[in-house]
């Protein structure tokens, strides 16, 4: 059911255009007849109503969407009065990592952000976006051509949101570097070469292909975790430098790039204190030189989702006061442990993160949604994340009340549904760091069947239990959230697949250990029903991912769950033959088994990359 709305005053521009887009998310609809919304532009952002009449008072184009979310329904009388503590507040979005999100499902995200109040998206793009004279950036991945995102920022634009690129211009650049078109600018495997005039060509295409569709200056310049600088490629043509002297001169090139432009430009601040060989929370001061390294022109973003007290973030932003050049902030969203968020830990960091940002007047804050690993967790599942960044922005003070009532009037969801998808990573007795969540999930998912690198590291965890009761319990939320049924029935199928695959997790070592054919054969007889609800499993995976997603980038997980389903065939075919007296052990299972990752306070490290999860072989070599 719509309330109607009758809207007077001075909303801002294209404002008609914007609630015929929102009308879904608002429940509202323009009639002549409907309740009477007064719109001023004033210093704040208001709502008052007498029970019969709305008045509206907004200072940014973005408010006055969050500000009709915030109308009492049924129309009571109310008195709110908010202000932002930040300047920007808004979400990265990672495009980089296989998923590219499709424009129309970027559009949905703004449209709640908009709503929640948030008024910056950057598009993280390391190459995926198209870059007219090199057409092996972004080959086969599902690049945004300029159309799509010029119809984006526009979108972006209506709703009072800035659209902005953020690029890398010399580390994370592997998906670019491996082509052989540029072997001759290889720094290594993922950095550009600096000091080499190529590599400017090749830059100032890429700054001026990012920032072209885009109506904002701001560009995002990246720089982070650029490994190895100096000494690769530039090591053989010049010999041993000092590797931040490269990284200054590197860096004047980009800036005589966006100078000319007329951008700008931001960049990562962790490679300043790496000069000194600190990270953000070392004990020491950056020195003098790491201090003298930065350029005044660009903006620091300081990034930290791993500390969940205050203190940690006014001592960090401490030390970057003491550079020449402002300070923003990226926390994080927590998307990036496998299929399922991390809510506990983006909750305490945030608010703990932004609650220092506001002492410390920064003017900028993102919320990062990084899928490292193949971006197995589906943006969907991060909104809860999204508003609790816009209702900090807005509030004094975090109230986990206040935040699932407008995550409720929102995103139309129950916030605890929402929250109950991070028990996946966590099963019963199992301890999380601020810094290092365990996995669980990813975990059970991936572990090869007969070589089990976890084996001693699950001993007394009842995965089998856990994830059965969790997949009746994402049945009942994906019926009682009819808007979100297709994400939770991904997660019932995957807790499903998980509660039979930790069964063979929990018995089969133990089964050969002890001889008993018996419990083989019937541990055997499973192992087809495990295969099905995988490849159930893959099935639902697939429509999740392309109901937000381009289809580029979904065969990694194809090749992910195949693999899986082929392992567990293998380990079937041959504990039938154990069971079957054909054959007296099964040697990967019997072996002596070692603690891997889990320490004395049963806290298991969060373990998110393949070659860490699936064998003591080489996965790639």
């Amino acid at each position: 059911m719509y309330t109607k709305i009758t809207i007077t005053g001075q909303p801002p521009q294209r404002w008609p255009e914007a609630l015929t887009a929102l009308s879904e998310e608002l429940r509202f609809t323009l009639s002549d007849d409907g309740i009477p919304v007064h719109v001023v532009k004033g210093d704040c952002l208001s709502v008052v109503s007498d029970g019969a009449a709305v008045t509206v008072t907004w200072s940014k184009t973005v408010e006055f969407y969050r500000a009709l979310s915030l109308i009492p329904l049924p129309l009571a009388p109310c008195s709110i009065r908010q202000t932002a503590a930040f300047e920007s507040c808004g979400i990265m979005f990672d495009c980089s990592r296989n998923a590219v999100l499709k424009p129309d499902a970027l559009q949905g995200f703004l449209r709640k952000m908009a709503l929640m109040g948030l008024n910056l998206g950057m598009m993280y793009t390391e190459d995926t976006y198209e870059v007219p004279e090199q057409p092996f950036f972004g080959y086969k991945r599902g690049r945004y051509s300029y159309d799509e995102l010029k119809a984006l920022d526009d979108y972006a634009c209506m709703l009072g949101i800035e659209l902005c690129p953020c690029i890398q211009t010399l580390g994370h650049l592997d998906r670019v570097m491996h082509w052989p078109a540029y072997h001759h600018v290889r720094e290594n495997d993922a950095v550009i070469e600096a000091d080499r005039e190529e590599t400017y060509v090749i830059l100032e295409q890429m700054i001026r292909a990012a920032c072209a569709p885009y109506r904002s200056k701001k560009i995002h310049l990246g720089m982070d975790e650029a490994y190895g600088v100096g000494l690769g490629a530039h090591l053989y043509h010049h010999g041993y430098e000092n590797p931040n002297h490269i990284m200054g001169r590197h860096l004047k090139r980009l800036l005589q790039i966006t100078e000319s432009l007329g951008l700008e430009p931001m960049m990562w601040s962790d490679m300043y204190f790496q000069i000194d060989g600190m990270h953000y929370h070392s004990p020491n001061d950056p020195s003098p030189a790491a201090i003298a390294a930065v350029d005044p022109r660009i903006r620091l973003v300081y990034w930290d989702y791993y500390q969940d007290q205050v203190a940690r973030y006014d001592e960090a932003l401490r030390k970057h006061a003491l550079f020449p050049a402002p300070t923003v902030f990226a926390g994080g969203l927590w998307t990036w442990v496998g299929p399922a968020p991390a809510y506990g830990n983006a909750i305490a960091n945030t608010v703990a993160g932004l609650t220092a940002c506001k002492k410390a007047g920064i003017p900028l804050v993102l919320a990062t949604a990084w899928g490292d690993n193949g971006q197995e967790c589906n943006l969907t599942a991060a909104l809860l994340g999204m508003q609790l960044y816009g209702e900090l922005t807005y509030q004094d003070a975090y109230d986990p009340e206040q935040l699932y009532a407008r995550f409720r009037r929102c995103c139309h969801a129950d916030a605890q549904a929402f929250l109950a998808l991070s028990e996946m990573n966590s099963i019963p007795g199992m301890v999380s760091y601020p810094a290092d969540p365990t996995n669980a999930c990813k975990i059970f998912l991936y572990q090869d069947p007969l070589v089990q690198l976890f084996e001693k590291d699950m001993e007394g965890y009842d995965g089998a239990a856990h994830y059965a009761a969790l997949a009746g319990k994402y049945a009942a939320l994906a019926r009682e959230n009819p808007e979100y049924t297709l994400l939770f029935d991904f997660y019932t199928a995957l807790a499903h697949a998980l509660s039979l695959k930790c069964r063979w997790h929990q018995e089969a070592a133990g089964i050969v250990r002890s001889g008993d054919r018996e419990r083989a054969a019937l541990l055997a007889e499973d192992v087809p029903m495990t295969i099905q609800a995988l490849e159930a499993l893959r099935a639902v995976w697939r429509e999740l991912w392309e109901s937000t997603n381009k289809p580029h980038g979904f065969e990694v997980i194809d090749f992910r769950l195949g693999g899986v389903c082929a392992r567990l065939s293998t380990a079937g075919q041959r504990m039938a033959d154990f069971a079957r007296g054909q054959i007296d052990d099964i040697p990967e299972l019997s072996s002596e088994t070692l603690i891997y990752r889990r320490r004395p306070d049963n806290s298991i490290g969060c373990t998110n990359t393949m070659g860490e999860l699936l064998t003591a072989a080489r996965v790639d070599c």
